[in-house]
């Protein structure tokens, strides 16, 4: 399965030569470290337990979220959202009070 841009090709399992598959995995590597770290800094680590990098057949490099709780995919959201405003306002976005919503106690 490939989508328009190639990226949801099949994950590379049988490495072939020449392909490039230590350069994009090192590159999503050191993408999902910065994702992971800006999660830690966030409180939503735990809520993205999945996260890694891998790479397809062709050598691209892939993020690889994992399974999340409708929740967590809807705040990942609404903070890249509020980072985009920012950035087209030319401001740093603040991230909000609170990025965990709390269940009550039983």
């Amino acid at each position: 399965m490939t989508d328009r841009r190639g990226v949801v090709a099949k994950r590379a399992e049988d490495l072939l030569p020449g392909v490039p598959y230590v350069r994009g995995w090192n590159r999503a590597r050191r993408s999902a470290g910065t994702l992971a770290d800006q999660l830690v800094l966030l409180g939503l680590d735990s809520d993205f337990p999945g996260l890694v990098a891998d790479v397809n057949v062709f050598g691209d490099g892939l993020v690889q979220l994992g399974t999340v709780r409708p929740e967590a995919a809807e705040l990942l959201a609404k903070l890249i959202t509020a980072g985009l405003e920012a950035e087209l306002r030319g401001t740093t976005a603040e991230p909000p009070m609170t990025t965990r919503q709390e269940a009550p106690a039983a």
